[in-house]
């Protein structure tokens, strides 16, 4: 049966998958040093062998919401991961101390690639990636926020890099244009919403889990899309077929991995990003 998507963007919670795989070496990195002198609505750096991470605030806006971004710079060489990082590895987790209340709201990820390496296929970036976010409540009288953060970069080996990142917050603090810039360009990067002319229209299951069926309406002059979708917690798909259709929208039909024992797909909610002509569409495909 075919069903309408909900043209809205969903940016799905973050998942901690620990799926690193057989043979690869585990070292945890916790180090946090400063490196260079930070703004007042920044961390300092934290540091591992695989690159180095910091986390950026700027001032409340009058609902007591702060923007920011979690900053990731790999070295040369080592890759870090989407949201969903594929055959192995470690999406970015960020978590708040105990009894805070403070609650992360919302965290963007801009376009991913699919890395291969060796038989195995990542899924995240092999640059420096500002992850946007939103973070929700924090006590009008606190001097500093901490957020834990925990992701993974690889290089031959995956490291998990796991450090608390320290805010100094202040009720006159004023933003710093250099961070305000950053975090805009990096909004800029997401993915957009499903539009008139960039949406999937249709999606059916088969019966056996084995396929899904995409009908998708690109953008003029796109030769073959390329589809990720994310479905149970540390499963991406991305093998998707096209096949041009007469009225111009596209079939992509997406082989299903094995997904997880006695899964029920009834009432799930899925995540897509469709990348074509240069741009990029992230929705959700809800399972009734």
């Amino acid at each position: 049966m075919m069903h309408e998507t909900r043209h809205s963007l969903n940016l799905p919670f973050l998942r901690l998958t620990l799926g690193l795989g057989l043979g690869l070496g585990l070292a945890l990195a916790t180090l946090a040093l400063p490196v260079g002198d930070a703004h007042a609505v920044s961390s300092d750096w934290a540091v591992n062998e695989g690159g180095r991470m910091r986390l950026v605030l700027l001032p409340a806006d009058p609902d007591g919401r702060r923007e920011g971004a979690l900053v990731i710079e790999p070295n040369p060489g080592w890759i870090t991961y989407w949201k969903e990082p594929g055959d192995v590895g470690i999406p970015p987790a960020l978590t708040l101390p105990p009894g805070s209340t403070a609650a992360i709201e919302s965290i963007g990820f801009p376009v991913p690639k699919v890395l291969d390496n060796s038989g195995m296929r990542d899924v995240g970036y092999d640059h420096a990636v500002t992850l946007p976010l939103v973070i929700a409540g924090v006590g009008a009288g606190a001097d500093t926020l901490t957020v834990n953060a925990f992701i993974g970069v690889c290089k031959n080996i995956c490291i998990p890099f796991q450090a608390d990142l320290t805010v100094a917050l202040s009720s006159g603090d004023a933003a710093v244009a250099e961070e305000v810039a950053m975090i805009s360009a990096a909004r800029q990067r997401l993915p957009e919403a499903p539009s008139d002319d960039f949406a999937v229209t249709h999606y059916a299951m088969r019966s056996d889990l084995k396929q899904l069926d995409l009908t998708l309406r690109l953008p003029a002059g796109t030769q073959a899309p390329q589809v990720f979708v994310s479905g149970p917690s540390g499963h991406v798909f991305l093998d998707g077929k096209a096949e041009i259709l007469e009225d111009g929208k596209v079939q992509v039909s997406v082989p299903i991995g094995k997904l997880p024992k006695t899964y029920t797909l009834t009432g799930k909610h899925w995540g897509i990003l469709v990348l074509a002509a240069g741009r990029a569409m992230e929705t959700t495909l809800a399972f009734d």
